[in-house]
Parts: C-alpha cells; sequence; structure tokens
C-alpha cells in the first residue's frame, strides 16, 4: 500500500483534531481481560532518553563507514563518512572521531546499528519523531500519549513530589514548535500525565519557583481564583470531566512540587564547578558566555553545547530524585544541529562537542552512584542520514536536499538526505547486556540493514519490558483498545537483556 505525501499544513490540522478529540475524551480505563496482562520483571525503574533531533547521521556517529577526507570536486557518491573511525572499550566495536569519550564507556553499553524508522511516505522530521515518540503514525483519531506520559500513567512516580515525566531542552516557540507539541503530550491519559517542560536547564531551578518575586501565599490565591474559573467559566466547560480533573490534579501535583526540597533537584548551581565541567566543555562561566552570545548575537550552535550537557547533569539529579522517565533533547529546529541539510561536516563537529563528554559523565555518574544497573539510558533519532539516498533504497522517497555532482566547497561534505533503512540507537544500563553489538549494516551504499532489523513497536516493547510492562498493556478509549505498543504486537529483543526472561 502507497503511503500518502502529508503536508506540513495537513499534518498539523489533523493532529489538531486529534487533540480536541481528547479534551472530550471520558477516562482512559485500564483494559482488562479474562486472563489479565502479565507484568515482565522490570530490570530498570527510571528511563533516560538523550534525543538527537533532526536526524543523527550513524555513518557519522556510531556505525563509521569508510572514512573519505574533503577534496574540492569530488565526487559525492565517494563519500561514506567524514570522520575517521577510532577505536572504543570493546573490541570489535569502532566509534567515529569526535566521541572519545563515549567511546570510553562503550564497555557499559549495548550499540542498535539497525533501527529502520517506519515508512511514513514524504519525509517529515515531526512525523518521525510523532512516531518514534508514540509509537503510532500521525495522524490518529485519538490524542497518541507519548511513551514517557503511558510510562508515568502505568507506573506512577518514584517519588510523589516530583513531575514522573520530565522534558528538557526543547522549546515550543521556535521552528515547528506546534508540530512537536503534538507528541509532548500525555494525550488521552490526562494533563497530570504530561510532561513537565524544563526549556533551559541552567535555569530549571526558576521553574520551580513562584514566579516574578511572586510569594507562595500569592500563588496559592492565583491557584484558587484559577480553579474557580475552570468549574464556573464557559472555558471550563470544555472537555470531559476527567480532563478537568486531571488538569486539576496536574496543578495539585504542580504545587507540591513547588513546596518540597524536592525541588532542589532542580538547582545547577548546587553542583561542583569541577563536576560541572565534566558536562559541558569550558565548565558554568563558558555556558553562561554562550548563553548570552546565543541571546545576543543569535549564535545558537555554541550555545547549544551548553545546554545538553547541562540537560544531562540535571537528569542525573532527578532521576536520584525519584523521576520515572526524562528525555533530554539537542533540540529540534528544522536546519539545525542534527539536521544537516547543508554544511554537514562542521555542524556535527559542534554536535559531538555537545554530547561526547555528557554521555560518558552520565553514565559514569550514574555507575558511581550506584544507580546505573537500574536506570536504562537510551540515545536516539528519528532516522539517520545519507549523502545520495533518500529513503530506503527498496522505497526511495523524493529527494528533499540537491546534491551537486560536484563538490567543489565544505557546505556540500556531509550526509545530507533522509536515510530510514539504518540508524544507530545506543543503551546503557537498565538490564541490557554489557559491550554488545545488536545488527549488522552494509559496508558500501546503501548501508542498509543486513541483519536483526529492529523496527519502532520492538524497540519500544524492549523499554517498556525493562520497565515491566508489557507491550501489550492497552487502555479503554472511546470503547476501543488502545495499545502501548502498535495493535500489542510489539516484542522486546531479549537478546539485548543480560537476563532474558
Amino acid at each position: 500500500m502507497k503511503h500518502p505525501d502529508f503536508t506540513r499544513r495537513e499534518f498539523v490540522k489533523g493532529l489538531s483534531a486529534a487533540t480536541l478529540g481528547a479534551l472530550g475524551a471520558g477516562a482512559p480505563r485500564l483494559l482488562t481481560a479474562s486472563e489479565p496482562v502479565p507484568r515482565p520483571p522490570a530490570s530498570a525503574d527510571a528511563i533516560i532518553v538523550l534525543w538527537m533531533g533532526g536526524g543523527m547521521a550513524s555513518t557519522e556517529t556510531f556505525d563509521p563507514k569508510r572514512y573519505t577526507p574533503f577534496e574540492k570536486g569530488m565526487n559525492p557518491g565517494r563519500v561514506l563518512s567524514t570522520f575517521p573511525s577510532i577505536p572504543t572499550s570493546v573490541d570489535g566495536i569502532q566509534f567515529t572521531e569526535g566521541l572519545e569519550r563515549t567511546a570510553n564507556v562503550m564497555d557499559r553499553g549495548t550499540l542498535i546499528r539497525t533501527y529502520t524508522a517506519g515508512d511514513l511516505g514524504f519525509i517529515l522530521h515531526s512525523r518521525h519523531q510523532f512516531h518514534w515518540h508514540t509509537g503510532y503514525a500521525p495522524p490518529q483519531s485519538v490524542a497518541c500519549p507519548h511513551i514517557g506520559g503511558f510510562m508515568a500513567r502505568t507506573l506512577g512516580s518514584r517519588n510523589e513530589a516530583v513531575p514522573p515525566f520530565i522534558n528538557i531542552g526543547q522549546r515550543f516557540d521556535v521552528g515547528e514548535g506546534e508540530e512537536l507539541k503534538a507528541f509532548s503530550t500525555a494525550g488521552f491519559l490526562g494533563s497530570e500525565y504530561g510532561p513537565f517542560n524544563v526549556a533551559y536547564p541552567d535555569s530549571a531551578k526558576d521553574v520551580v519557583t513562584p514566579p516574578g518575586g511572586m510569594s507562595l501565599s500569592r500563588f496559592q490565591n492565583r491557584d484558587r481564583f484559577y480553579r474557580r474559573l475552570m468549574e464556573s467559566s464557559p472555558i471550563g466547560q470544555l472537555g470531559s470531566s476527567y480532563q478537568k480533573e486531571s488538569l486539576i490534579r496536574s496543578m495539585d501535583n504542580a504545587y507540591r512540587l513547588l513546596s518540597s526540597p524536592a525541588a532542589k533537584a532542580f538547582d545547577l548551581t548546587e553542583e561542583r564547578p569541577e563536576t560541572i565541567a565534566k558536562y559541558v566543555p569550558g565548565g558554568w562561566d563558558f555556558g553562561r558566555k554562550l548563553e548570552s552570545a546565543f541571546t545576543r548575537d543569535g549564535n545558537y550552535e555554541k550555545a547549544n553545547i551548553q545546554r545538553f550537557g547541562l540537560g544531562c547533569l540535571l537528569a542525573r539529579r532527578l532521576v536520584e530524585a525519584g523521576a520515572r522517565y526524562i528525555e533530554v533533547t539537542t533540540e529540534y529546529i528544522p536546519f539545525l544541529n542534527w539536521d544537516t541539510h547543508e554544511n554537514g561536516h562542521e555542524k556535527l563537529v559542534n554536535m559531538k562537542l555537545a554530547i561526547d563528554g555528557a554521555i560518558a559523565q552520565l553514565v559514569l555518574d550514574l555507575e558511581e552512584r550506584g544507580l546505573l544497573d537500574r536506570t536504562l539510558v537510551v540515545l536516539a533519532s528519528e532516522f539517520s542520514r545519507d549523502m545520495l539516498q533518500e529513503g530506503k533504497p527498496d522505497r526511495p522517497i523524493k529527494d528533499q536536499v540537491p546534491v551537486p555532482d560536484k563538490m567543489e566547497s565544505m557546505t556540500h561534505y556531509g550526509m545530507h538526505r533522509h536515510f530510514t533503512d539504518a540508524g544507530s540507537v545506543l543503551l546503557f544500563g537498565g538490564g541490557m547486556k554489557r559491550g554488545h553489538l545488536h545488527g549488522v549494516t552494509a559496508d558500501e551504499r546503501p548501508c542498509k540493514t543486513i541483519k536483526d532489523r529492529v523496527v519502532i513497536e520492538d524497540l519500544h516493547a524492549t523499554l517498556y519490558r525493562a520497565m515491566g510492562i508489557s507491550p501489550r498493556l492497552a487502555y479503554d478509549i472511546e470503547s476501543r483498545p488502545f495499545y502501548v505498543t502498535r495493535d500489542g504486537m510489539g516484542k522486546p529483543i531479549e537478546t539485548l537483556f543480560s537476563k532474558p526472561i
């Protein structure tokens, strides 16, 4: 069946309709059957997703191919990797140059090289990110919950004062913010299970502080006024009673956090400068200067180097405080970061500087604190990239980026097209094997999956299995079951676990 090509406008229109539908949805009920779905034994209590939004080229990061240095006038077809490979702490597994610190902790991790993105027709980043985060291809007739929302609803909080689902580093007032909002939600599960958003990790403590010098008592007065507004005004008539009650409960949760000692977990100034320097190149002062440069001069890419590192440090503190699902993003904005439609090589130099030390230090810090065994760290992206191939070799998609016959400048040097047949996912802790490699990809273009393909429902089933949730778990909404994996068909990849069931 040929998938339709959706424009961005059609996509948002469909999602908006589903969101409005969620407001009128009744209470989602955990589906019970004559034989209840058994819960697998959990190997993890918390999960941290490190999201490389924009399409991280695997051949430039965790699945190196033949390195070809830049030459003016060269044929683009010669280029498979623009970085040389480097050894890791595991014999037989190599990364690319610029990921040396992450390479040194590969003996604590499992590497999947054969994640295959869904066939969704014309490739839009927001559609594939929706698919990755919900497990369902958009648009849907109901508002699909984010995987973090499902975990928050099913497992609850590890600390009632700490939001179970926390989203770090993504702003929704730039780029395709409306499209990202469509899946950054608990959907029909209700507002109380949605993400607690922290756009700027360096000022995260401000998010859990009453605004503008407002006293806690004044905040309480505003809270009471808002509740009366919800109950008596026309605004309060929107949505089902369940959705309104869920919104009120989310406000209760926010107030509980504001008045709890757990709020200190959001304050990065409590960390020592030498610790911060391990996450952020140049340390805290360097990051402050870059943030100032960003707001003054638009120096985004340099500012972003410190934001991701501080986000990883904040994630570690929040796991310690009791968060359940945390996502830290390099931030998706069209044509920036991993979205390398031009200047691909140069952009990845900066991206590796942003992520390398932060990933490694997060793993080491969790390990030192005895948390790594029960915390699953997942690094992933919506799809990979290639110099020439758009989509998959057997399912080509209309070219979106022109590639010259000859490369005349470094602007052309890098992976510019969306490649969906093979991408890398890196897993640490949470019961996964150590020093393990899953899947084989071709050494020559097209660098497609050859062995042990991984699709989104099976990847999600693996994450749910680690957290003690069956992939066949379902919630009843609008008199039909909605499964945590598509149609309940996801199968955990048991070979990734150190102790398979």
